[in-house]
């Protein structure tokens, strides 16, 4: 299946990766060129990943973003300066054709994920559509998810996997919902950072940690999932939003060798399935 400018196979395991949020367009733009050069370096399928806006940031303190018509233009330069695909999330029915001309992939946020007019309003741009499994779903709920999307006319579409709700302000990632959601004829994209976070537990704030994303990210590799999702960023701890679980740049490059060895030890081991 497409993916962007990809295809879903042996050979082509996307990776979604970039800030969480705009926090400027000097900033944007700068971590997009990092990102791309060390795509070259490592032979990745890169897309680059940045919010416009945090919706559902937990307080309403917090900060959220940009106004959506001074993104476009920002998202413009980024495929066409820096020469990469991009991924951003949408909040309401109306964003996903708005954004029609200047990204690659809509993608739909957790607590989003069964409302059916945005999954319909993204389908209908006929880009990819990646879908962020809710917190709240088991694998088998997302079944309904994919039924909505083909039903919409959507032929290019993946869902991701960011953990489940455990008790209060804990997510686990249940590598069992991997296998379960391929078997519903949906790829499986891994989202590394936020499954490692820990929801609103610092009462006006999300919280997380950091130091478990490889272990996560390996398992989920091996565990044979079809892409990656990590938000990554130059100074995580001065971050504008998920200061907790954003991957450092400084540390990119030596976590996406490890898993893509990972990878190659998975395709090797189940070559014969």
């Amino acid at each position: 299946m497409r993916f962007g400018p990809y295809t879903f196979s042996d050979d082509a395991f996307p990776v979604i990766a970039g800030p969480c949020v705009i926090e400027s367009e000097r900033h944007v733009l700068r971590i997009a060129h990092l990102l791309a050069e060390a795509g070259t370096q490592l032979g990745l399928q890169l897309i680059f990943k940045a919010s416009f806006d945090k919706a559902n940031r937990t307080s309403s303190q917090s900060y959220r973003g940009i106004p959506l018509e001074d993104a476009l233009p920002i998202f413009r330069r980024i495929r066409e300066e820096v020469d990469l695909p991009v991924l951003t999330d949408v909040h309401t029915p109306d964003q996903p054709a708005r954004l029609q001309e200047v990204v690659d992939v809509i993608q739909i946020p957790a607590f989003l994920s069964r409302q059916t007019d945005m999954l319909t309003a993204a389908a209908e741009t006929g880009l990819t559509v990646n879908v962020k499994k809710g917190q709240f779903l088991s694998p088998w709920e997302a079944g309904n998810i994919v039924d909505k999307l083909k039903e919409a006319g959507c032929d290019s579409f993946a869902l991701t996997e960011r953990g489940t709700s455990f008790g209060y302000n804990n997510l686990v990632a249940d590598m069992r919902v991997i296998p379960i959601i391929q078997e519903l004829c949906a790829p499986v994209i891994f989202d590394a950072t936020h499954s490692a976070q820990l929801p609103g537990i610092q009462g006006n704030q999300t919280g997380g940690m950091r130091q478990y994303v490889p272990a996560v990210a390996r398992a989920a590799v091996a565990a044979g999932c079809d892409g990656l999702f990590l938000e990554v960023h130059d100074q995580p701890d001065k971050a504008l939003s998920d200061s907790a679980t954003q991957w450092p740049f400084e540390h990119f490059e030596s976590l996406m060798t490890d898993l893509l060895a990972f990878r190659k030890t998975y395709l090797e081991t189940h070559r014969d399935d």
